[in-house]
């Protein structure tokens, strides 16, 4: 049987968290001077004492948990946070209904950044500073889960960097509660200092708090419709290059280099094939495309630059409608939107470091075929890889495709078009934000959709948040029994 307190804590303490950072909002209304507030002060009220009770009831118990419970937990605490953090989106002057409040904040949480919302900069600034801290507040809880959970629970080859004695990670880094302070520090920091350089460089400050939140989480919600083509300034989309670059590295890594090794970065083979993946990019959409882009030489390559970083990294702002760029462009961008960023950094997708891993088994095969009976073994940032991980990364890949293309196939009943019902599930799954065609592309939204696509959609950016796997395994029979 499950240990329900453990469980009890979490979700209490989760409660509790919701609860405080509400104030957020509510301190931003009040600062505006909008009666908007008070549509928080119930919901903080709620929380706090039903979360302090859970957490009063349930302090002193052991918190050692089993692998069951630590599955449920991660889901449970997941959801029970976009359900909480949807109220706002009900009670403000939003007035959203109850699935397009949970669209919004499962996308905000997710950081998936798709947006049910239009005229945004007309929206109470409470509200704005809330779906933007959404974002950062699961970019990071999503960097915590990548790196001490799912490789707990070895989900799809997560094990490889698991915090050990051997891990090349390790060396500097010995405790896990160490490792997650200096993250959120780190953290914090980058969101920080690009707040100052979005303010310096032309942002007034409340957007560059909004989008510093949702660059370094690479969550892509913005406070204006048409995104970053708003601010019409290549020095701002530059900054937004190198923060949406950062965002998309392994965090673990970003809290070891110092300005003594800074190239140590680059020891690191995903953040290399990353790097070399981005550039390939870049230099393919330029070619095809600059003919398409107003401006100088300079202002092109940074457009697209901006736009193929922005889809990679899974953040999903938008500085030109891409699909004006040619075909090429639209369908290399749908390809982009499955590799995703780097393990352990705040992007969606696949990641970079599981491509790498089917590739070397590829390679594996094709010598055993060569010579069926010789040993050999790959190795990934000097960690010989395992059958184990090959199978998990395997299983992974299946289930990632399979769910893609299950998602797309249920869209399709609701009479959407093709190419919005495969770009809606591609850029869910993998948290992009923005799909393609006239409904859901650069120039769209996902307001227009009805409820029953909604309710698939917000389903698919929970998946792929959460590595599927560990939401599957809840729906085995076996998994509940003793």
């Amino acid at each position: 049987m499950f240990n329900l307190k453990p469980i009890a804590l979490v979700c209490g303490t989760v409660i509790c968290a919701v609860g405080f950072f509400l104030f957020i909002p509510l301190i931003t209304e009040v600062i505006y001077k909008t009666e908007t507030w008070q549509s928080y002060a119930v919901p903080i009220l709620l929380y706090l004492i039903v979360g302090g009770s859970l957490v009063i009831t349930n302090k002193n118990v052991d918190l050692k948990i089993t692998l069951k419970e630590a599955f449920v937990m991660t889901v449970l605490s997941w959801l029970l946070m976009t359900f909480l953090c949807a109220v706002p989106f009900l009670y403000t002057k939003v007035d959203l209904g109850l699935v397009d409040a949970l669209f919004e904040s499962m996308s905000g949480v997710t950081t998936t950044g798709a947006t049910i919302l239009s005229n945004i900069n007309a929206l109470p600034k409470g509200i704005l500073i809330w779906r933007s801290f959404l974002q950062w507040l699961g970019g990071i809880g999503i960097v915590v889960i990548a790196l001490f959970i799912l490789p707990f629970l070895r989900i799809g080859g997560m094990q490889l960097f698991h915090l050990e004695g051997d891990d090349p990670y390790d060396k500097s880094l010995p405790k896990i509660s160490s490792v997650i302070k200096k993250i959120f520090t780190i953290y914090s920091i980058l969101t920080i200092i690009l707040i100052f350089l979005y303010y310096i460089f032309g942002m007034n400050f409340f957007d560059a708090i909004t989008h510093s939140f949702t660059t370094i989480s690479t969550g892509g919600f913005s406070s204006y419709d048409d995104s970053f083509a708003n601010f019409d300034s290549d020095k701002i989309l530059v900054i937004g290059i190198v923060f949406m670059i950062l965002g998309s590295l392994p965090f673990l890594v970003l809290v070891q280099t110092s300005h003594k090794n800074l190239f140590a970065i680059f020891k690191d083979h995903q953040i290399r094939v990353f790097f070399i993946v981005l550039i390939i990019a870049i230099t393919m959409i330029f070619f095809f495309a600059n003919s398409y882009i107003d401006g100088s030489y300079l202002s092109k390559i940074i457009a697209v630059s901006f736009n193929t970083i922005s889809i990679i990294s899974g953040t999903g702002y938008i500085s030109e409608n891409f699909e004006n760029w040619g075909n090429y462009a639209s369908v290399l961008f749908l390809i982009l939107m499955f590799v995703g960023g780097c393990a352990g950094s705040t992007t969606g997708g696949l990641k970079v470091f599981r491509f790498q891993i089917l590739f070397k088994y590829i390679n594996l095969h094709l010598k055993k075929m060569l010579k069926p009976h010789s040993i050999s073994a790959s190795r990934f940032n000097g960690k010989i890889i395992n059958e184990t991980t090959y199978e998990s990364v395997m299983s992974f890949f299946f289930l990632y495709i399979l769910t893609f293309f299950i998602s797309a196939l249920l869209l399709s009943f609701s009479g959407l078009d093709f190419l919005s019902c495969i770009s809606a599930s591609a850029s869910t799954i993998s948290n992009v934000g923005p799909g393609l065609g006239s409904i859901i592309g650069p120039d769209g939204n996902y307001g227009i959709l009805d409820n029953y696509s909604k309710l698939v959609l917000i389903i698919t950016m929970f998946l792929g948040r959460l590595e599927l796997l560990t939401i599957f395994i809840l729906l085995i029979p076996s998994f509940w029994k003793d």
